[in-house]
């Protein structure tokens, strides 16, 4: 009776954790950045290229225009991801666009919003890119379980631009 006493005080203590954890993390945020042998101006073509996207970022099936503005902030686009064998359509906004210096895309998922920030630096004919991420879960049990799966999520960004500066650097 003690074992099962201390097994289910275990379990009440870590279900308040998890439930806690909702309450108190909002958002989830993370950082990663990658240093490529090639010129600013070079990096930050092959950097929109769709066509390249789907390389470095193989869950991309496609990127439709929803709305293109000029200069770019503002314009919205449909993508298709596969996420584990499922289609997963989502909007793509960009927040801010300027030429050689900055990105940042917010994108609306099913249950979640994502903001990327990418800063590109040039560093003696090289170029640093620096992807500050932001996950907001749309629902309170999902916003549970994103701060324990951050690092997840920072692996996965890093393997993405670390990906995109093989392609880059070709």
């Amino acid at each position: 009776m003690k074992a099962v006493k201390i097994v289910l005080g275990i379990i009440i203590g870590l279900s308040l954790i998890f439930f806690a954890t909702g309450l108190i993390v909002k958002e989830t945020t993370y950082s990663v950045k990658v240093e490529i042998d090639k010129p600013i101006e070079e990096v930050f073509t092959k950097f929109q290229n769709v066509e390249l996207l789907k390389q470095w970022i193989p869950e991309v099936k496609s990127v439709d225009i929803i709305e293109e503005k000029p200069g770019k902030v503002g314009s919205t686009y449909k993508v298709v991801v596969e996420n584990q064998g499922q289609e997963v359509a989502m909007t793509e906004k960009v927040l801010a666009f300027v030429e050689n210096e900055k990105v940042t895309f917010q994108f609306d998922a099913e249950q979640m919003f994502k903001t990327d920030d990418y800063n590109f630096t040039s560093e003696g004919g090289k170029t640093v890119i620096s992807q500050d991420s932001k996950v907001t879960a749309k629902s309170y049990m999902l916003g549970c379980t994103f701060p324990w799966f951050k690092g997840h999520f920072k692996k996965m960004s890093q393997e993405y631009l670390d990906r995109f500066k093989a392609i880059a650097e070709k």
